[in-house]
Protein backbone atom coordinates (compact mmCIF):
# COMPACT_ATOMS: atom_id res chain seq x y z
CA UNK A 1 0.00 0.00 0.00
CA UNK A 2 1.03 3.32 -0.87
CA UNK A 3 0.81 6.18 2.01
CA UNK A 4 1.11 10.07 0.18
CA UNK A 5 0.60 13.18 1.96
CA UNK A 6 -2.02 15.06 1.34
CA UNK A 7 -2.82 19.09 2.11
CA UNK A 8 -6.70 21.43 0.71
CA UNK A 9 -5.18 24.56 0.57
CA UNK A 10 -7.59 27.70 0.16
CA UNK A 11 -5.80 29.62 -2.66
CA UNK A 12 -6.49 32.97 -2.95
CA UNK A 13 -7.77 33.86 -0.05
CA UNK A 14 -7.21 34.70 3.78
CA UNK A 15 -9.67 32.70 5.63
CA UNK A 16 -11.54 28.98 5.28
CA UNK A 17 -14.35 28.48 2.55
CA UNK A 18 -13.38 30.92 0.60
CA UNK A 19 -11.26 31.11 -2.32
CA UNK A 20 -10.07 28.13 -4.60
CA UNK A 21 -9.30 24.94 -2.95
CA UNK A 22 -6.57 23.18 -4.25
CA UNK A 23 -5.30 19.62 -3.51
CA UNK A 24 -1.38 19.40 -3.02
CA UNK A 25 0.65 15.75 -3.03
CA UNK A 26 4.31 16.00 -2.06
CA UNK A 27 6.24 13.19 -3.82
CA UNK A 28 9.07 11.60 -3.64
CA UNK A 29 9.32 10.46 -6.96
CA UNK A 30 6.73 10.55 -9.46
CA UNK A 31 3.90 8.10 -9.46
CA UNK A 32 2.56 6.59 -12.86
CA UNK A 33 0.26 8.93 -14.61
CA UNK A 34 -2.64 6.96 -14.20
CA UNK A 35 -2.68 6.92 -10.77
CA UNK A 36 -2.13 10.53 -10.25
CA UNK A 37 -5.19 10.93 -12.92
CA UNK A 38 -6.99 9.24 -10.53
CA UNK A 39 -6.34 10.48 -7.43
CA UNK A 40 -7.61 14.04 -9.10
CA UNK A 41 -10.53 12.28 -10.13
CA UNK A 42 -11.05 11.28 -6.61
CA UNK A 43 -10.19 14.64 -4.72
CA UNK A 44 -12.73 16.19 -7.18
CA UNK A 45 -11.03 19.18 -6.96
CA UNK A 46 -10.71 22.15 -10.12
CA UNK A 47 -7.02 20.99 -9.54
CA UNK A 48 -4.76 18.55 -7.70
CA UNK A 49 -0.68 19.34 -7.70
CA UNK A 50 1.90 16.80 -6.68
CA UNK A 51 5.29 18.01 -6.84
CA UNK A 52 9.03 16.31 -6.36
CA UNK A 53 12.38 18.11 -4.98
CA UNK A 54 15.55 16.57 -7.15
CA UNK A 55 19.04 17.74 -7.01
CA UNK A 56 17.13 21.18 -4.81
CA UNK A 57 14.71 22.01 -7.97
CA UNK A 58 11.23 21.46 -7.68
CA UNK A 59 8.76 19.76 -10.82
CA UNK A 60 5.32 20.36 -10.44
CA UNK A 61 2.37 19.03 -12.24
CA UNK A 62 -1.43 19.57 -11.78
CA UNK A 63 -4.76 17.15 -12.78
CA UNK A 64 -8.07 18.34 -13.03
CA UNK A 65 -10.45 15.35 -12.32
CA UNK A 66 -10.43 14.86 -16.26
CA UNK A 67 -6.77 15.73 -17.57
CA UNK A 68 -3.38 17.04 -17.05
CA UNK A 69 -3.33 20.78 -17.84
CA UNK A 70 0.02 22.74 -18.74
CA UNK A 71 -0.53 25.33 -16.30
CA UNK A 72 -2.19 26.48 -13.19
CA UNK A 73 -2.16 29.08 -11.23
CA UNK A 74 -3.64 28.43 -7.77
CA UNK A 75 -2.52 25.40 -7.15
CA UNK A 76 0.95 26.34 -7.79
CA UNK A 77 -0.31 29.02 -4.94
CA UNK A 78 -1.00 26.24 -2.81
CA UNK A 79 1.81 24.17 -3.71
CA UNK A 80 4.47 26.88 -2.38
CA UNK A 81 1.97 27.72 0.35
CA UNK A 82 2.48 23.90 1.94
CA UNK A 83 6.64 24.66 1.51
CA UNK A 84 6.71 27.37 2.81
CA UNK A 85 4.05 26.95 5.88
CA UNK A 86 3.77 23.06 6.76
CA UNK A 87 7.09 21.52 5.07
CA UNK A 88 9.47 24.53 6.65
CA UNK A 89 10.84 25.21 3.60
CA UNK A 90 13.40 28.52 4.29
CA UNK A 91 14.26 30.18 1.07
CA UNK A 92 12.25 33.15 0.64
CA UNK A 93 11.90 32.12 -3.27
CA UNK A 94 10.67 28.60 -5.00
CA UNK A 95 10.96 28.04 -8.70
CA UNK A 96 9.14 25.38 -10.50
CA UNK A 97 9.91 23.22 -13.35
CA UNK A 98 6.85 21.93 -15.47
CA UNK A 99 6.49 19.46 -17.96
CA UNK A 100 5.60 22.23 -20.49
CA UNK A 101 8.89 23.82 -20.72
CA UNK A 102 7.72 26.86 -18.48
CA UNK A 103 9.52 27.59 -15.20
CA UNK A 104 7.82 29.40 -12.82
CA UNK A 105 8.58 31.16 -9.52
CA UNK A 106 6.94 32.12 -5.89
CA UNK A 107 8.12 34.75 -3.65
CA UNK A 108 7.23 34.23 0.13
CA UNK A 109 6.29 38.24 0.75
CA UNK A 110 5.23 40.01 4.03
CA UNK A 111 1.82 40.31 3.15
CA UNK A 112 1.43 37.56 0.66
CA UNK A 113 2.72 35.13 -1.89
CA UNK A 114 3.55 36.44 -5.04
CA UNK A 115 3.78 34.39 -8.81
CA UNK A 116 5.69 35.11 -11.77
CA UNK A 117 3.54 33.74 -14.88
CA UNK A 118 4.01 33.97 -18.33
CA UNK A 119 1.70 36.46 -19.91
CA UNK A 120 -0.78 35.45 -22.74
CA UNK A 121 -1.23 37.71 -25.57
CA UNK A 122 -5.01 37.75 -26.75
CA UNK A 123 -5.74 37.73 -30.69
CA UNK A 124 -9.09 37.90 -32.72
CA UNK A 125 -11.43 34.86 -32.48
CA UNK A 126 -12.65 32.50 -35.34
CA UNK A 127 -15.91 31.75 -33.06
CA UNK A 128 -19.14 32.30 -34.15
CA UNK A 129 -20.61 35.35 -31.76
CA UNK A 130 -24.11 33.64 -32.01
CA UNK A 131 -22.40 30.19 -30.76
CA UNK A 132 -21.14 32.24 -27.43
CA UNK A 133 -24.05 34.14 -26.62
CA UNK A 134 -25.95 31.32 -26.90
CA UNK A 135 -23.77 28.90 -24.74
CA UNK A 136 -23.34 31.79 -22.48
CA UNK A 137 -26.86 33.57 -22.25
CA UNK A 138 -25.78 36.73 -22.84
CA UNK A 139 -24.11 39.01 -25.65
CA UNK A 140 -20.15 40.09 -25.02
CA UNK A 141 -19.08 43.37 -26.45
CA UNK A 142 -16.23 41.40 -27.77
CA UNK A 143 -14.78 37.88 -28.05
CA UNK A 144 -10.77 36.74 -28.20
CA UNK A 145 -8.75 34.09 -28.12
CA UNK A 146 -5.91 33.19 -25.81
CA UNK A 147 -5.03 30.04 -23.44
CA UNK A 148 -8.79 30.32 -23.24
CA UNK A 149 -11.66 31.94 -24.73
CA UNK A 150 -11.77 35.57 -23.57
CA UNK A 151 -15.01 36.93 -24.03
CA UNK A 152 -15.44 40.48 -22.45
CA UNK A 153 -18.67 42.49 -20.98
CA UNK A 154 -19.72 46.28 -19.95
CA UNK A 155 -19.90 45.85 -16.59
CA UNK A 156 -19.56 43.67 -13.54
CA UNK A 157 -23.81 43.23 -12.85
CA UNK A 158 -23.04 41.10 -16.12
CA UNK A 159 -21.29 38.86 -15.02
CA UNK A 160 -22.93 38.18 -12.05
CA UNK A 161 -25.99 37.42 -14.22
CA UNK A 162 -24.27 35.16 -16.73
CA UNK A 163 -25.64 31.55 -16.15
CA UNK A 164 -24.10 28.98 -18.89
CA UNK A 165 -25.19 26.62 -20.74
CA UNK A 166 -22.50 24.07 -19.12
CA UNK A 167 -23.58 21.12 -21.80
CA UNK A 168 -22.95 23.36 -24.50
CA UNK A 169 -19.22 24.58 -24.06
CA UNK A 170 -18.57 21.62 -26.14
CA UNK A 171 -19.51 23.68 -29.02
CA UNK A 172 -17.08 25.87 -28.68
CA UNK A 173 -12.87 25.43 -29.41
CA UNK A 174 -11.44 26.52 -26.13
CA UNK A 175 -11.74 24.07 -23.33
CA UNK A 176 -12.58 26.96 -20.98
CA UNK A 177 -13.88 30.63 -21.42
CA UNK A 178 -13.02 34.10 -19.08
CA UNK A 179 -15.21 36.19 -18.61
CA UNK A 180 -14.86 39.86 -17.22
CA UNK A 181 -15.50 43.28 -17.13
CA UNK A 182 -14.34 46.72 -15.49
CA UNK A 183 -15.29 46.17 -11.62
CA UNK A 184 -17.12 48.66 -9.44
CA UNK A 185 -14.59 48.49 -6.47
CA UNK A 186 -11.58 46.81 -7.81
CA UNK A 187 -9.77 47.50 -11.41
CA UNK A 188 -11.58 44.20 -13.15
CA UNK A 189 -13.51 41.64 -12.41
CA UNK A 190 -14.09 37.99 -14.16
CA UNK A 191 -15.53 34.18 -14.00
CA UNK A 192 -14.36 31.17 -15.34
CA UNK A 193 -16.16 28.35 -17.00
CA UNK A 194 -14.41 25.12 -17.90
CA UNK A 195 -16.87 22.44 -17.90
CA UNK A 196 -14.54 19.96 -20.52
CA UNK A 197 -12.19 19.57 -17.91
CA UNK A 198 -14.43 18.94 -15.63
CA UNK A 199 -14.76 22.53 -13.87
CA UNK A 200 -18.21 23.79 -14.51
CA UNK A 201 -16.79 26.97 -12.86
CA UNK A 202 -13.48 27.83 -10.95
CA UNK A 203 -13.59 29.51 -7.63
CA UNK A 204 -10.41 31.69 -8.59
CA UNK A 205 -8.12 30.83 -11.59
CA UNK A 206 -4.44 32.06 -11.33
CA UNK A 207 -3.63 31.03 -15.15
CA UNK A 208 -7.18 33.04 -16.87
CA UNK A 209 -5.06 35.95 -15.32
CA UNK A 210 -2.24 35.28 -17.65
CA UNK A 211 -4.33 36.64 -20.20
CA UNK A 212 -6.51 38.93 -18.42
CA UNK A 213 -3.38 40.81 -16.67
CA UNK A 214 -2.10 41.90 -20.38
CA UNK A 215 -5.14 42.73 -21.20
CA UNK A 216 -6.39 45.43 -18.17
CA UNK A 217 -3.25 46.76 -18.05
CA UNK A 218 -3.69 48.04 -21.82
CA UNK A 219 -6.77 49.14 -21.59
CA UNK A 220 -6.47 51.12 -18.14
CA UNK A 221 -2.69 51.76 -18.46
CA UNK A 222 -1.85 50.78 -15.25
CA UNK A 223 0.72 48.27 -14.66
CA UNK A 224 -0.50 47.54 -10.97
CA UNK A 225 -3.98 46.37 -10.38
CA UNK A 226 -6.53 44.44 -7.94
CA UNK A 227 -9.03 42.04 -8.97
CA UNK A 228 -11.69 40.17 -7.96
CA UNK A 229 -13.04 36.52 -9.36
CA UNK A 230 -16.82 36.24 -8.75
CA UNK A 231 -17.44 33.06 -8.42
CA UNK A 232 -19.10 32.14 -5.14
CA UNK A 233 -16.68 31.29 -3.15
CA UNK A 234 -14.80 34.73 -3.86
CA UNK A 235 -11.25 35.65 -4.51
CA UNK A 236 -8.77 38.33 -4.30
CA UNK A 237 -5.92 38.73 -6.59
CA UNK A 238 -2.95 41.47 -6.62
CA UNK A 239 -2.11 41.77 -10.56
CA UNK A 240 0.94 43.06 -11.83
CA UNK A 241 2.81 43.58 -15.47
CA UNK A 242 6.35 43.81 -16.48
CA UNK A 243 8.48 42.80 -19.07
CA UNK A 244 6.03 40.54 -20.45
CA UNK A 245 5.42 38.42 -17.26
CA UNK A 246 2.66 39.08 -15.37
CA UNK A 247 2.49 38.99 -10.90
CA UNK A 248 -0.55 37.36 -9.62
CA UNK A 249 -0.04 37.90 -5.94
CA UNK A 250 -2.53 36.57 -3.01
CA UNK A 251 -2.90 34.52 0.37
CA UNK A 252 -3.75 31.27 0.86
CA UNK A 253 -4.81 29.21 4.23
CA UNK A 254 -4.58 24.91 4.81
CA UNK A 255 -7.71 23.35 5.25
CA UNK A 256 -6.63 19.99 5.90
CA UNK A 257 -3.93 17.22 5.99
CA UNK A 258 -4.40 13.84 5.90
CA UNK A 259 -2.60 11.34 4.15
CA UNK A 260 -4.12 8.97 0.96
CA UNK A 261 -4.26 4.83 1.53
CA UNK A 262 -3.67 4.04 -1.77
Amino acid sequence: MVKVKVYIVNAFANKTFRGNPAAVCPLESWLPDDLMQLIAFENNLSETAFFIKKDNVFSIRWFTPKKEIELCGHATLAAAHVLFNELGFQNKKIQFNTFFDEKLVVQNETNYMSMDFPAIELTESNEDLNTVTDVLGLQPSRYLSGNYGFAIFSNEDEIIKISPKLNAFKKLYHNGVIVTAPGKSVDFVSRFFAPNLGINEDPVTGSAHCALIPYWSKRLNKFDMVAHQLSERKGEIFCSLSKGRVGISGNAITYLKGELSI
